[in-house]
C-alpha cells in the first residue's frame, strides 16, 4: 500500500490522473469510477487533457435505487455531467436505478464486471469507511447487491439534495469482492472528516466494520490524501 500526501484536491486529481495515464500506457482498458465530490478534480484533469478515452470502458461503483438516469440526482446523470458528455468513452456502465427486479439487476451488473475486468478502480471513502456503498458490516464476499444506506451516509449525502428526506434510502453497489479483483486501486480522501476513516483503513485491524480495511490485503493500492485526511496516520 502506497500513501501519497498532497496539498489539496487539485494536486490529488493531477496525481490520480498521472497514475491512470501511466496505466493506460501499459495497456489498461477498463476504469472503475466513483461519484461524489472527491473524484471531481480527477475528472477535470481527464477532460482538459489530450488523452483519448474512446477505446476505454468505464464501470461505475453504484447508483441510487429509484432514480432514473435522467434524474439530476442520479449517479448516471452525475457522470454524464462531470465526464462522459465531455470525454467520450467506448462504453460506460452504471447500475440501473429503475430496474424492476433488484436481483436480476445485480446479476446483470456482475456479468458486466466479469466481461470487463477492471484495470484501475477509483475509490472515495465515507466518514464511516465505506467504499462504494458497502456500509460497515457488509460481507467482504458480496458482489453487486442492494444496500440499505446507514443514517451516517444519508446525512453525508443530504448536501446534494434540497431536503434530507429526498435522499434515497437504498442503492445498488458493486461489492467488495468485485472491487478487490481490480488490478490497481486508487483511493482518494480529502479533509479532516475523513481522517479517522483513513487511519482505520490503513492502520486498523481488517474488519467488516471498517469496509476499507480490506484494502490492506490488495497487492496494488495507492492512497492519495491531503494533510487533513492524513493527520492521524503514522508517517
Amino acid at each position: 500500500m502506497e500513501i501519497i500526501i498532497v496539498k489539496d484536491t487539485i494536486e490529488g486529481g493531477k496525481k490520480a490522473f498521472e497514475l491512470i495515464k501511466a496505466g493506460m500506457d501499459q495497456g489498461a482498458k477498463v476504469l472503475g469510477l466513483a461519484t461524489g465530490s472527491t473524484p471531481i478534480s480527477l475528472y477535470h484533469e481527464m477532460i482538459k487533457s489530450d488523452v483519448d478515452f474512446s477505446d476505454m470502458t468505464a464501470l461505475n461503483l453504484d447508483e441510487y435505487v429509484g432514480l432514473a438516469p435522467t434524474d439530476p440526482q442520479s449517479y448516471r446523470y452525475f457522470m454524464e455531467e462531470q465526464l462522459f458528455s465531455k470525454k467520450p468513452f467506448k462504453e460506460t456502465f452504471v447500475p440501473n436505478g429503475k430496474a424492476k427486479d433488484a436481483e436480476q439487476e445485480c446479476e446483470r451488473y456482475d456479468q458486466i464486471i466479469e466481461k470487463h475486468p477492471i484495470d484501475i478502480q477509483i475509490l472515495g471513502i465515507g466518514s464511516n469507511a465505506h467504499i462504494g456503498f458497502n456500509e460497515p458490516g457488509t460481507s467482504f464476499d458480496l458482489t453487486t447487491h442492494k444496500v440499505e444506506l446507514l443514517p451516517s451516509t444519508i446525512e453525508a449525502n443530504k448536501r446534494f439534495f434540497d431536503h434530507a428526506e429526498d435522499v434515497p434510502r437504498l442503492a445498488y453497489s458493486m461489492g467488495i469482492k468485485s472491487i478487490m479483483k481490480s488490478e490497481k486501486i486508487i483511493l482518494m480522501a480529502y479533509g479532516e472528516t475523513k481522517a479517522e476513516a483513513i487511519k482505520k483503513a490503513i492502520e486498523g485491524p481488517i474488519t467488516q466494520e471498517v469496509p476499507a480495511s480490506i484494502l490492506q490485503k490488495h497487492e496494488n493500492v495507492i492512497i492519495i490524501v491531503d494533510e487533513a485526511a492524513a493527520k492521524l496516520i503514522k508517517r
